[in-house]
């Protein structure tokens, strides 16, 4: 069916407000990319929500007419996910910022999928909670539940996967469904909770999500712990976590990034490969593990500790992990950053990093090397002249190599940054004929491949 911009137009207008539906160049180019050096594509159409059954209409006309859908959060994905490279609709859902209800007793808290992570935990804050999930970026709820998002506190709590209790998803067909309910637990029919986080819109829109929460912990402490090796820090993780420290957060930053960060913060940290931990609890315990886990760092070579309990002292600490893309972008004005997403098992760790780190240093471009290494999970970062092919080819070349490095060693091509298109191609590599089941479910619930299409699995474009 060969459709019209302006006839979806109309026939969307026939629900919507004028206001919820814009064709305006600008509003259309602020939807074309993420934050990844993936080439942009501009949306037909862009629409703006309010409400699960608008949702659901703009399905409706979408499959419809076999036009392309794009969800779309913040744009703050890092692997092209929200692209329209197939153009179409792109559905907006910032309108859709509502905190729905607070269930403290239950530790849950229904959001509607525009709400950000920064903006619940300001309200649950009322409550003496939090939500756990930190990907760096203040990204919304749904974007994260669509990318399966983790972060730097996902050694302790787990990855948005491990928070969903229930979505509420509209189908391809404008369907709307929910994976699950508010129980703890349930043996009940296959876990669609699992199947939809991080389906990257591929699979349906989500309307509503309902997510665990935690009691805001007692005493919080944080270290930079400084180590003559790569090796020898990430081997005093290891121990850490062999032991049985309830670990909160475990950063990894290497010698290349703290020099970085001491030209962008003005800090004077020992350039060397550094560890930014915290711990979290109840103070008497904490303290015993305190003391614990600088037993272990001393046994392996650690050169210096430094613990901060004050708050304003722990967030300056934190500082230098969280601000440094912005440092490596800051120091090299005019080039596109290309963040690299692997994990491997623990035991693989430190000579992945290492290697990671010697292929970096062979192409010689600036980037470094940093991750979340109580879960195995690991970044390079790299500074690309965008306008130079051969800058692009060395930094393409540095992830397939890095990539490939973990897949033979049983681990992952995307630890947290999701497929998207930019590791497309590994997933067959990846999970050989379980491919296979991923093509069929997405044909089953989107016969018309309109959802996002071509990402995460390729299957044969729109019909006509």
């Amino acid at each position: 069916m060969t459709v019209s911009t302006e006839q979806i137009v109309e026939t969307l207008k026939e629900f919507l407000d004028e206001s919820q539906v814009s064709v305006n160049q600008t509003v259309r180019e602020l939807h074309s990319k993420d934050e990844s050096y993936h080439h942009v594509s501009l949306p037909d159409i862009v629409v703006f929500p309010k409400t699960a059954n608008d949702v659901s209409q703009i399905m409706k006309i979408a499959n419809n007419f076999k036009v392309a859908v794009v969800p779309f959060g913040r744009g703050s994905s890092l692997e092209g996910h929200i692209i329209p490279y197939d153009n179409g609709i792109t559905i907006d859902f910032s309108l859709m910022d509502k905190i729905l209800e607070v269930r403290e007793n239950d530790l849950l808290v229904k959001v509607q999928p525009g709400v950000t992570r920064t903006q619940l935990n300001k309200e649950l804050k009322k409550y003496g909670l939090f939500f756990s999930v930190d990907p760096g970026a203040d990204a919304t709820l749904g974007g994260m539940a669509a990318t399966n998002a983790s972060g730097t506190t996902t050694v302790k709590y787990g990855v948005m996967r491990d928070q969903v209790r229930d979505l509420e998803v509209v189908l391809a067909d404008g369907t709307i469904i929910h994976t699950g309910n508010l129980a703890a637990k349930s043996a009940s029919g296959y876990h669609l909770n699992g199947l939809f986080v991080g389906s990257e819109g591929t699979l349906g829109c989500f309307t509503e999500l309902t997510l665990k929460v935690y009691g805001i912990p007692e005493f919080t402490t944080a270290a930079r712990a400084v180590f003559p090796t790569v090796q020898n820090a990430v081997e005093a993780v290891t121990s850490i976590l062999q032991a049985g420290v309830p670990i909160a957060r475990v950063e990894l930053v290497d010698e290349s990034s703290i020099r970085q960060v001491n030209r962008f913060s003005e800090t004077n940290y020992a350039e060397k490969p550094t560890l930014f931990l915290e711990f979290d609890g109840n103070e008497a315990g904490l303290q015993q593990d305190v003391e614990f886990t600088k037993e272990i760092m001393e046994d392996h070579l650690c050169e210096e500790v430094q613990f901060e309990t004050d708050n304003t002292a722990r967030t300056k600490l934190w500082d230098a992990r969280h601000n440094l893309a912005y440092a490596y972008i800051h120091g090299n004005v005019g080039k596109k950053m290309m963040v690299t997403d692997v994990c491997v098992p623990i035991s693989e760790l430190a000579d992945a990093v290492i290697y990671a780190r010697k292929e970096l240093d062979a192409i010689g471009l600036v980037g470094g090397v940093l991750g979340h290494v109580g879960d195995g999970n690991f970044h390079a970062l790299l500074m690309i002249d965008m306008n130079n092919p051969e800058e692009i080819a060395k930094a393409e070349a540095f992830n397939e190599k890095i990539v490939h490095y973990a897949l033979e060693r049983d681990g992952t091509c995307t630890g947290e940054h999701g497929v998207g298109v930019g590791k497309q191609k590994y997933q067959a590599t990846e999970h050989g004929a379980a491919l296979l089941v991923m093509e069929k479910i997405k044909v089953a619930l989107d016969p018309n491949n309109i959802l996002n299409p071509n990402k995460i699995v390729k299957i044969e474009s729109l019909g006509e």
